[in-house]
């Protein structure tokens, strides 16, 4: 059973940093294709950046050029780097594990970014 474990959110001054990560356990990680989205209040749930087993990235255009997503597959582990934040991008974020050529999407329970003025 797939279990993802997203941490590092918290409050941040707008321009600052953040680090998030997400550590799988029960599958071989890099069969995987990792994304973070995001959702806000009263927001649907949207894209921030996805990776592939190859290591290819996808982002939306909101956070290109400020985000950066990364695995280590000796640690089953994603990150997204979330650099010159801005209040907009406060939301619970979320990891999301699909097996290549699956279907089949599992989500972790999501971690809180406030960034404040």
């Amino acid at each position: 059973q797939v279990q993802l474990v997203e941490s590092g959110g918290g409050l941040v001054q707008a321009g600052g940093s953040l680090r998030l990560s997400c550590t799988a356990s029960g599958i071989t990680f890099s069969n995987y294709v990792m994304g973070w989205y995001r959702q806000a209040p009263g927001k649907q749930r949207d894209l921030v950046a996805t990776i592939s087993t190859g290591g290819s990235t996808n982002y939306a255009d909101s956070v290109k050029g400020r985000f950066t997503i990364s695995r280590d597959n000796a640690k089953n582990t994603v990150y997204l780097q979330m650099n010159s934040l801005k209040l907009e991008d406060t939301a619970v974020y979320y990891c999301k594990a699909r097996q290549e050529y699956s279907v089949i999407n599992s989500w972790g329970k999501g971690t809180l970014v406030t960034v404040s003025s």
